[in-house]
């Protein structure tokens, strides 16, 4: 061991996970914005894909809307075309982290309707999918899209440049 990393007293050897700790810190702050932009394309992804499904089959989205799937005070044909715009519309701006926190916390909302909609027919497995979606998707709500997002971007070009 080099003579530096060695400790020399009790407080040098008390200082050693402190330093530990300060670089485990500094890693995991980097990691926040990859990690974010990670879970923003997964559920942007999922939301998106399951929309282009109810476009796909729109009668049998239609059909699940007025038999199976109960929007509290909306109409069936409502609640199909809000549902759906909800997952064609946000993903692309929560993908991008454009409007990042409002886009996110209407794909929360879209996720949390269609959780209390039909959650008695969905198994376990799906709810549990459910709550990993939101858990995510609110953290982008709640913490912002970070800084590999448009905002940040559109945020560094308003701010006053420094001389």
């Amino acid at each position: 061991m080099s003579a530096s990393l060695s400790p020399k007293t009790p407080i040098d050897l008390l200082r050693l996970p402190l330093r530990a700790w300060s670089l485990a810190s500094r890693v995991l702050d980097a990691l926040r914005a990859p990690a974010l932009l990670a879970a923003r394309l997964y559920v942007s992804y999922v939301f998106f894909h399951s929309g282009l499904e109810t476009l796909h089959n729109w009668q049998g989205t239609v059909w699940l809307y007025q038999n199976e799937f109960h929007v509290l005070l909306l109409p069936p044909l409502v609640a199909a075309l809000v549902g759906s715009a909800g997952e064609l519309l946000l993903p692309p701006f929560v993908a991008l982290g454009l409007g990042g926190r409002f886009a996110a916390t209407g794909l929360f909302v879209v996720n949390a309707v269609a959780l209390l909609s039909y959650m008695y027919a969905l198994q376990p497995a799906a709810i549990e999918l459910h709550y990993i979606w939101g858990s995510l998707i609110a953290s982008v709500a709640l913490w912002g899209p970070g800084s590999w997002s448009v905002d940040a971007w559109l945020a560094s070009r308003r701010a006053p440049s420094r001389v």
